[in-house]
């Protein structure tokens, strides 16, 4: 009894810290929606703002990988379960591009600015990635030929914007990095197979002109 108790407290510790869901929600993408990830560099031993990277500078603490590297991405499920059994608190790195769904980011505020114009017009946005600095939004895989022919038709690009394409990575909710929380501020439809992903044609036309119309400059985070 009081090992089936003790078992018991464990597994509610758990759940508080949040540990089975990032296990279960990488599994989910690795397994039912056939996204390629792998674990991410954790906070390092002088706090949660520093990265356990060797660069005492880096911009996206515990946002990106490191050991192991991001061609270690997988949708193997014996390989993410053994990754976060080993480490439980590890943030989830999407590996962007190929046939996984890439992304384009901004700031947080103007991202809360644009989509608000692009939801009164009717635009169909896919999931969006939410950490307390930046908005992604995730999009149907696209070639770096594409994105340059994209980016070359345009008068103007807001340079806040960010590509993550072919090579590329993301950290995933329920992650939670040295910026802290990364969460859904769209979520993909409960039980999907795979989520529905708009163009990057579409999103970067609707971002822009609602970054453009909404008066918003935002400087380069």
């Amino acid at each position: 009894m009081r090992e089936i108790l003790g078992r018991r407290r464990r597994l509610l510790s758990q759940r508080k810290d949040g540990k089975p869901e990032l296990i279960s929600a990488a599994l989910t993408f690795a397994t039912r929606w056939q996204w390629p990830v792998l674990p991410g560099v954790t906070a390092g031993s002088r706090g949660r703002s520093r990265c356990g990277c060797p660069d005492p500078d880096c911009t996206v603490p515990g946002a990106h990988p490191f050991d192991p590297g991001l061609l270690a991405a997988t949708t193997d499920a014996r390989m993410v379960r053994w990754w976060w059994t080993n480490r439980p608190a590890a943030p989830i790195i999407l590996a962007t591009g190929g046939r996984a769904p890439c992304a384009v980011s901004l700031p947080a505020l103007p991202a809360a600015r644009a989509l608000a114009a692009l939801d009164r017009e009717g635009m169909r946005l896919g999931p969006v990635v939410a950490s307390p600095t930046r908005w992604a939004l995730l999009v149907r895989p696209y070639s770096m030929e594409q994105l340059g022919e994209l980016l070359y038709a345009k008068d103007f690009v807001p340079g806040s914007l960010r590509f993550h394409g072919e090579g590329g990575y993301l950290a995933l909710p329920p992650s939670e990095t040295g910026q802290g929380t990364v969460r859904w501020e769209r979520a993909p439809l409960p039980g999907s197979a795979s989520p529905w992903l708009p163009d990057v044609e579409a999103v970067v036309d609707a971002v822009v002109d609602a970054l453009t119309r909404t008066g918003v400059s935002a400087p380069e985070l």
